[in-house]
């Protein structure tokens, strides 16, 4: 199972809220780079949020659904 970029987010708060959202729906997201944030870099680097390939397209729907995607 290969994990897939499904968004960006500027800051770590909408990372959480996308990533708390989609834990609520069932799904497994992962957040990488969320260190680079931290010390300045959130502009160059943004946070990712990555699910498993098979999960894209559903968890997909469930950030338009709410207005993150």
């Amino acid at each position: 199972m290969a994990l897939v970029e499904l968004a960006r987010f500027q800051t770590k708060v909408e990372a959480d809220l996308a990533r708390l959202l989609l834990e609520a729906e069932g799904f497994g997201p992962v957040l990488f780079d969320e260190g680079m944030n931290y010390i300045g870099l959130g502009s160059i680097m943004p946070i990712r949020l990555m699910v498993v390939e098979e999960e894209y397209e559903p968890a997909a729907a469930v950030l338009v659904d709410e207005g993150l995607l």
